[in-house]
């Protein structure tokens, strides 16, 4: 054999023993986190199978199809606001960073006619809607013309006066979230089908800063403890993150909440990067799909000691809080004053009918997360803790303004958003249970801004929960 021959076979033997070790490496890690990533959770009484089950036959396909609709797919969003906490250090330049806003023609005259109007009840939305349509122009003063003096001149005096206090009362209750002004000229509609959540490059000390100060300056945390695995903490030795636990059970209900919150946020956000990975491109033809070593570096036990499954463990709990969220807030949807509007009936009918279909399931779950348990006690004290609580989530959604990647800031905003959005109705259980069937109520309503976040990070949830299970096959093909 010649010795270009024995280099090549020494080669194949050494590609051989590779692929070899990172199958018996991936194998390890999925028998290890499995036996760490089942049973009940901790703070609820829900297991992690039950979950799986529900969401991956039940959910899924379901929330999947809801996302595909108009209603749903087209997102108005300020990616142009400054950060608030320090100096921009620029945005991102990978191309993959690059949101495509959508054209306003592109955009259904429904969405845009109520864009302002703080979702208005659809006999109101339809009225805007021939208002707007019988202009000559195409729409260019749809803000102006959507304004409530568009349809003073068709609705009671009464039903003028409950629109305004409903947008009154909206402008001044506690959101959890800082929303973006929909009327601002930088913000724009972008069609979240065409921007998908995925791998854009985006890392680095960048993104460690937007992630360090969401944990470090919000999640309730002492300076002296140090989050594990966090890369700006200063080396702590042999401490393989047991301190930080430690302090983490020892802290009220509502502040460990918090923390799994935001931890299963990102751990939700990490798996989506994962499974919808730029893998190669040739030919200028990228091709994005499941990264197994990549989830492997971000997930297993032994490459974040034993870290990553309990990350895991906060995206199911996170699930379950969002879930509790819409199965409340059902019979906000199932009046018939609400309408999901965009200004094709048929499209709009089929859309509540199924988000109805959904909400349905959602009351169907039988292991809901008991959120009476929280901002107990003494009153005083519990709105004290209740209020410090919405702060630092407020604050959090606006540290997004401070994320580089466009995409990535997208959507951060849309499911720290969406998530606010469940908070508002976990903590409105009252104003909800009072809602008038057949006009506007001043004790709770959503915004379309709000609704759409709030189906669409429940959405990246329930994809995340999917993407598990896919790569627990890809895993077992490969050990």
């Amino acid at each position: 054999m010649s010795s270009g021959g024995r280099r090549t076979a020494a080669g194949t033997g050494l590609a051989a023993q590779r692929l070899l070790w990172a199958a018996a490496t991936l194998g390890c890690f999925w028998g290890s986190a499995e036996a760490q990533l089942t049973g009940v959770l901790d703070d609820c009484l829900c297991d992690i199978e039950s979950i799986d089950e529900f969401n991956n036959f039940k959910i899924y396909p379901k929330i999947q199809k809801l996302q595909e609709r108009d209603y749903f797919r087209y997102y108005k969003v300020n990616l142009k606001r400054p950060c608030p906490f320090w100096a921009d250090d620029g945005h991102c330049s990978i191309r993959d960073c690059h949101v495509e806003p959508c054209p306003e023609s592109k955009v259904p005259v429904g969405i845009k006619a109520g864009s302002a109007n703080k979702a208005l009840p659809a006999a109101a939305q339809r009225i805007l809607y021939s208002k707007i349509a019988n202009h000559t122009k195409e729409f260019e003063d749809c803000e102006q013309a959507s304004k409530l003096g568009a349809i003073n001149s068709t609705l009671s005096n009464q039903s003028k006066e409950a629109f305004i206090d409903w947008a009154r009362y909206d402008d001044s209750q506690d959101h959890f979230c800082e929303l973006d002004d929909e009327r601002s000229p930088d913000a724009q509609y972008v069609d979240l089908l065409l921007n998908p959540e995925r791998y854009t490059g985006y890392k680095g000390p960048s993104a460690w800063r937007v992630w360090n100060s969401i944990y470090e300056e919000n999640c309730f945390k002492p300076r002296s403890v140090y989050r594990p695995l966090n890369p700006l903490a200063p080396s702590k030795g042999e401490d393989d993150g047991e301190s930080f636990y430690t302090w983490l059970e020892g802290l009220c209900l509502e502040k460990r909440v918090f923390y799994k919150l935001i931890s299963g946020l990102h751990a939700s956000i990490n798996l989506h990067l994962c499974a919808n990975y730029l893998l190669e491109e040739t030919w200028g033809r990228p091709r994005w799909d499941h990264n197994v070593k990549e989830f492997t570096r971000r997930f297993a036990p032994t490459e974040t000691k034993s870290e990553g499954p309990r990350r895991l463990k906060n995206l199911y709990f996170l699930y379950l809080v969002e879930l509790r969220a819409l199965s409340k807030v059902a019979s906000y949807f199932e009046r018939s004053i609400v309408d999901l509007y965009t200004g094709n009936a048929q499209e709009d009918m089929e859309t509540k009918s199924l988000l109805l279909e959904i909400f349905r399931d959602t009351k169907s779950f039988p292991m809901h997360f008991d959120e009476k348990s929280m901002f107990a006690g003494d009153k005083k004290e519990a709105k004290s803790l209740k209020e410090e609580f919405r702060l630092h989530f407020k604050n959090i959604s606006r540290i997004m303004d401070c994320v580089g990647c466009d995409k990535c800031r997208l959507w951060g905003k849309l499911q720290t958003e969406g998530l606010g959005t469940a908070l508002k109705i976990l903590f409105s259980e009252k104003e909800i249970k009072n809602l008038p069937e057949n006009s506007p109520s001043k004790g709770f309503q959503l915004t379309r801004q709000e609704i759409v976040a709030l189906l669409n990070a429940f959405g990246r949830l329930s994809t995340s929960i999917r993407e598990l299970q896919n790569f627990r096959v890809l895993l077992q093909q490969t050990s």
